[in-house]
């Protein structure tokens, strides 16, 4: 029996090579995936708060569909458009009743991978009544 065969057969030499070819994209992948779900989720909560406070804006008894884009805006401007691009902000009012649609996408950390955010806030609009 050949020794230096046997031994040329048995030897590991360049295993760790091949393991870390294997294990460290599925793990850099599995990090930018986490970093991807952290952005959206980031970017879904401001859209649920623009969406709240322009609700908050359109439904006092003299507030307007414009009173509420201004609110939505003046909060994207200082929760920061980062996380939540290319948004689109739709009021709606009528005499019983305001909505507030907020649209985006959330930034990509994982090239062309585009995340939808969707968010709607409704609510009955404020009267006051005269006591009877």
């Amino acid at each position: 029996m050949d020794w230096a065969r046997v031994r040329r057969l048995l030897d590991d030499r360049g295993a760790v090579t091949s393991e870390m070819v294997i294990i460290m994209p599925a793990l850099l992948t599995m990090v930018l995936l986490l970093a991807q779900a952290t952005v959206w989720w980031h970017a879904v909560h401001i859209a649920q708060a623009t969406s709240a406070h322009a609700l908050a804006a359109v439904r006092v008894e003299n507030g307007t569909a414009a009173d509420g884009r201004r609110e939505a805006d003046r909060v994207l401007d200082q929760l920061g458009r980062g996380p939540l691009q290319a948004t689109q902000i739709t009021v709606a009012r009528t005499a019983d009743h305001a909505e507030v649609q907020v649209n985006g996408t959330a930034t990509s950390v994982i090239p062309f991978l585009r995340l939808p955010v969707r968010t709607r806030a409704s609510g009955p609009v404020e009267r006051f009544r005269a006591a009877p």
